[in-house]
């Protein structure tokens, strides 16, 4: 087979532990999931009515154009419908991207640890990766700025960054943009963008009508609680958006997914609940951070990264056998910490009263 070289040492993304075979491994009857970032509190009343009676019908493809969706998100954001782009979750546009703009001879530049898939399909595509550590959780715009060159495609910035939660503010991205060449693209990931509370947070659909060359990504994943559903959205000027559309797939988001977020994004109060359930849950964890002399990030995300100064494995490994499920740093660029998603009040509790057993053993 004449594979592209590049691809011959790459693995395959690896999901993590199900809550069965936790279930199995362990002899353990509850099982607690936080290690994807997924809403604990599941997604709106309002999808899940409207799901049942919902009858689509299943011999004929989706609506290729998304309308539905298209139209409730567009009035939504108060931006044309030729401003937005839809994917199989935004690591599909992530992919279409790639697919558009990386090729062996370009560049691209990308914080590190950051959201793996930027680097993930830079390197199907054959393009020089540049990556630039972040500064205590953060982004390091000034280092990323030396590394732009005339070879340069895209800049990946994530904005709460994941997995360390840190935040771009309004003054520290609007210099960036500023300073970015036109012809560069600026891909803008927030997919955790409506769990932010932090007054200085910049207003991307302002940026965007002064940057032709931004790219804003965001998900109904989250806080929306339709990860199953797969389905992630972009904005960008028009022109944008209009070169990218041909390399999207026709028929790219389904039938459900569609329809469920269509639903999602009217209920806006659901979203507010959440991400004011998510603000308590965080102090949870600082709380048990702060008692207990751990170094974490401040994060304006739905998790929360903690240092516990020993092999972050060995953390995951343990906290399995209680039945929680989180993501070991090990994997994450933070080798002796671990990724908590934050859950319920109750779920925060029965994590936290784990780690304290851990802690003091």
């Amino acid at each position: 087979m004449k594979w592209k070289e590049q691809i011959l040492n790459l693995k395959a993304y690896q999901p993590g532990k199900s809550i069965d075979e936790v279930k199995k491994m362990f002899n353990l009857e509850k099982i607690t999931k936080l290690a994807s970032n997924e809403n604990p509190f599941g997604c709106s009343p309002v999808v899940n009515q409207m799901l049942q009676s919902y009858q689509p019908l299943r011999s004929l493809y989706p609506d290729g154009y998304a309308a539905k969706l298209r139209e409730a998100t567009a009035e939504f954001l108060n931006v044309s419908e030729r401003q937005l782009i839809f994917g199989n979750g935004s690591d599909e546009i992530i992919q279409i991207i790639s697919r558009a703009l990386l090729k062996p001879g370009v560049n691209t530049i990308m914080p590190a640890p950051s959201f793996p898939q930027y680097r993930h399909n830079a390197i199907i595509e054959g393009a020089e990766i540049r990556e630039v550590p972040l500064v205590d959780g953060a982004h390091d715009l000034s280092s990323m700025l030396a590394q732009i060159d005339e070879a340069t495609a895209v800049v990946w910035l994530c904005s709460p960054n994941n997995p360390s939660g840190k935040y771009i503010n309004e003054q520290g991205l609007v210099g960036f943009l500023n300073k970015v060449p036109d012809d560069i693209l600026v891909v803008l990931d927030e997919a955790y963008y409506e769990y932010v509370v932090a007054d200085d947070y910049y207003d991307s659909l302002e940026l965007v009508k002064k940057h032709e060359n931004l790219l804003v990504l965001r998900t109904f994943s989250k806080i929306y609680g339709l990860a199953s559903f797969r389905v992630g959205y972009g904005f960008g000027q028009e022109n944008l958006v209009q070169t990218l559309e041909p390399v999207r797939e026709p028929f790219n988001t389904n039938v459900l997914g569609q329809a469920a977020a269509a639903a999602a994004i009217q209920d806006q109060d659901f979203v507010h609940a959440c991400k004011e359930e998510n603000r308590k849950g965080l102090e949870q964890f600082y709380q048990f951070c702060r008692e207990h002399n751990l170094t974490y990030f401040p994060s304006q995300g739905n998790f929360i990264l903690i240092d516990f100064n020993r092999d972050g494995d060995e953390v995951f490994q343990f906290l399995l056998s209680e039945g929680y499920i989180v993501r070991s740093g090990q994997a994450l660029g933070y080798p002796t910490c671990v990724r908590v998603t934050v859950g319920s009040a109750e779920q925060n509790n029965g994590v936290i009263e784990s780690m304290k057993k851990l802690w003091n053993a």
